[in-house]
């Protein structure tokens, strides 16, 4: 006998065996039990989570030979001929190569004929949103009007390409992605009935990379085994997925709380060495900075395992937990960014250098000291010196962490300019000039050159945005730009953003805008009136693509 995949031997035949999705069983179960049924079901999911094989339960509780229920009987001529894929009134349509409308004209006469075997016929469309415009059109009449005998299960994977009158005429469902812990679940009892010998370390792997989908999460099993020999082996599961140890990746994050790039750049290398999914190693670590960051903030927290107990509370003593914030969103804008990078490696060394050259220092370098996190027992640590990095007063922060508290701006006399700044004849400061020589960059940047200065009360400067940039006036980046100014001017200033339209048309970012489409137009015009250019037209017909032209820049 030929050997059969663990997807295929262990699809479940019953709802009680099936793993996850218990909203869409009891619904069935109800509607099964109490006899009111609709005529359109639509499942709805990412692949692997059990569209196709809830249909197929259902096509069998309604054709039983014992009677409808909830519970077929599995063991009937019909039960058997729907597993084994042979009952005659189980239409199963794969609607990606039949899209077309003959195809389902043909399904739509068969639906007036009688089941031959069963009490309905049951059309299963796999992937129905495949369909074309036309073959949607000729189903609607029979979807929303079928015969009595006749029941239409719909699956799909993208029901954001489904007409709203498709919709409409289908009771649905959403299929959830499963959980790690279920897909491990389903795994260990598989290899205990298979006689297997497993590491638990191999199935949180699989799991893992089974991305919320049991039947990947089993052919990734059965790949697995093959490549073990027969046996089931953390370092082989490993080697096969190209991903790491998690130990490996708290070495990456003590040696960020270090703030010792030659650790870190060691432990780079240590990982390169099992040529592994980079983008898989930035999951792993945005996975560890998510527990480190529960430990922190959420009391009584505590992770999976005892051996990880210890060493994420560690971390979690070292890290202050806006920096969490930080580097996790370093990690998965990393991960995003891969594949622009010359190669995974770079980007992925890029992504925790970043995460290096951010750490925060005082005014003088010195070590930051860390608040303790929720329900720590143990005194905080200290973090060493920023070294190198070549901003000592800033700290660069982004979107999701704008939000968070920061302490108020310190009240001592900053530091003198270096340069005047720029004023206009009543003695306001140039607003250009006051933005470079505050040095404003970056986000901080982004905020000034959307900005208009409109006057001074006092200490306070007083800055118009227009409504779409006013999401940027938020903290820590207003105390930042305080800072900054207030160095360039010589004197503590405050600012006060308002809300106003006209600013778009006088802010440093409209003007520059506006001197590069006059740039623009200029060269356009230079190219189009040059004498060259003027003869190729007349001669040979040829014509100027303005998008081609770039204005010189000194």
């Amino acid at each position: 006998m030929s050997y059969q995949v663990l997807a295929r031997k262990w699809r479940p035949r019953k709802f009680a065996e099936l793993v996850g999705q218990e909203h869409v069983v009891r619904a069935l179960t109800n509607a099964l039990d109490t006899g009111r049924m609709h005529h359109a079901y639509l499942f709805t999911g990412t692949r692997g989570v059990g569209k196709t094989t809830i249909a197929r339960i259902f096509a069998k509780s309604l054709n039983c030979e014992r009677g409808e229920s909830a519970d077929p009987c599995g063991e009937c001529a019909v039960c058997t001929a729907v597993d084994a894929g042979r009952f005659v009134d189980l239409l199963e349509i794969d609607a990606a190569s039949n899209t077309g409308v003959d195809d389902v004209r043909e399904v739509i006469e068969n639906a007036q004929y009688a089941p031959a075997r069963g009490r309905f016929k049951v059309y299963l469309v796999d992937e129905v949103h495949m369909l074309s415009k036309p073959a949607f059109n000729a189903l609607l009449k029979t979807l929303e009007e079928p015969p009595p005998h006749v029941k239409f299960l719909l699956a799909t994977t993208d029901p954001q390409k489904l007409p709203v009158t498709v919709l409409s005429r289908c009771l649905k469902f959403n299929l959830k992605r499963l959980l790690p812990e279920q897909i491990s679940g389903q795994m260990r009892h598989i290899l205990g009935a298979e006689n297997i010998a497993y590491e638990d370390a191999a199935i949180a792997e699989l799991a893992r990379g089974a991305d919320g989908s049991l039947r990947d999460g089993l052919s990734l099993l059965d790949q697995a085994i093959a490549y073990g020999g027969g046996s089931l082996r953390a370092d082989d599961v490993r080697a096969m997925l190209g991903s790491v140890a998690r130990g490996q990746v708290m070495g990456v994050l003590q040696a960020l709380a270090e703030g010792n790039g030659e650790t870190l750049m060691a432990e780079c290398t240590r990982i390169a060495s099992f040529s592994p999914d980079f983008g898989g190693v930035l999951d792993d670590l945005a996975s560890v900075l998510h527990r480190i960051q529960l430990i922190q903030l959420v009391p009584g927290y505590r992770p999976d395992s005892e051996g990880e107990d210890s060493a994420l509370a560690s971390l979690a003593q070292q890290f202050a937990p806006e920096d969490v914030q930080l580097y996790y969103q370093i990690a998965t804008t990393g991960r995003r960014d891969l594949s622009l990078a010359p190669d995974a490696r770079t980007g992925f060394e890029m992504a925790l250098l970043r995460m290096l050259a951010f750490r925060p220092a005082d005014d003088g370098g010195a070590p930051v000291e860390r608040p303790a996190a929720v329900g720590a027992q143990r005194a905080p640590a200290p973090m060493p010196p920023r070294g190198t990095a070549p901003v000592a007063n800033e700290r660069m922060h982004v979107a999701s962490v704008a939000e968070a508290p920061r302490a108020a701006p310190p009240t001592a006399a900053p530091v003198a300019p270096r340069e005047p700044v720029a004023r206009d004849a009543s003695g306001l400061p140039h607003w250009d000039s006051l933005i470079e020589q505050a040095n404003l960059r970056g986000p901080l940047g982004q905020l000034a050159q959307n900005a208009a200065l409109r006057g001074r009360e006092g200490a306070t400067l007083i800055l118009a945005l227009q409504p779409a940039h006013m999401h940027l006036a938020v903290e820590p980046m207003v105390s930042q730009m305080e800072e900054r100014i207030s160095q360039a001017l010589g004197e503590r200033v405050k600012l006060r953003f308002t809300e106003e339209r006209a600013a778009a048309t006088e802010t440093p970012a409209a003007r520059a805008a506006n001197a590069r489409e006059a740039a623009q137009s200029a060269a356009e015009q230079a190219i189009d009136e040059d004498p060259l250019v003027q003869s190729l037209k007349r001669e040979f017909g040829a014509r100027v693509v303005p998008q081609s032209i770039k204005p010189y820049e000194n």
